[in-house]
């Protein structure tokens, strides 16, 4: 293995690191913030039962701090895939795609997260360390 090799490798891992921290920190914002009492005030008003609160936050919170540490990456970036398609098409009713309403960050988003669902965590995670884990884990 040249070193050129070498170091795109470890540019590769670092790159993968940086987009799982980068989704998995917008997700776990996004979760916290869905914990506010006024959110369920929102999904009331887009039809959804209040009860729902707590499901959607930590539908977004959990899987944004397994991404972000690197365990059951391609599972938690599935579910994240499956609410981003609930924002864009039941939330935002994907009307446009920028404004006030529109779906150009949930966009990004959902095609973050199937790059983490597809690729994987990297070897920058803590499912690469601990060796154990099922690759179905990762």
């Amino acid at each position: 293995m040249t070193t050129s090799e070498i170091k795109e490798k470890i540019l590769n891992d670092v790159v993968f690191m940086g987009l799982r921290s980068s989704i998995g920190v917008i997700f776990m914002i996004h979760g916290i913030s869905k914990l506010n009492p006024g959110f369920s005030n929102f999904l009331t008003n887009i039809g959804l039962p209040p009860e729902m609160q707590i499901p959607i936050a930590l539908a977004e919170l959990v899987p944004g701090i397994l991404i972000t540490i690197g365990v059951l990456s391609r599972l938690s970036a599935s579910l994240l895939c499956i609410i981003m398609l609930g924002a864009i098409f039941h939330v935002k009713e994907a009307q446009s795609l920028t404004g006030e309403i529109g779906v150009e960050f949930d966009l990004i988003l959902l095609a973050s997260s199937i790059v983490i669902m597809i690729a994987g965590p990297g070897r920058i995670s803590l499912a690469h360390i601990i060796k154990k884990l099922p690759r179905c884990l990762h």
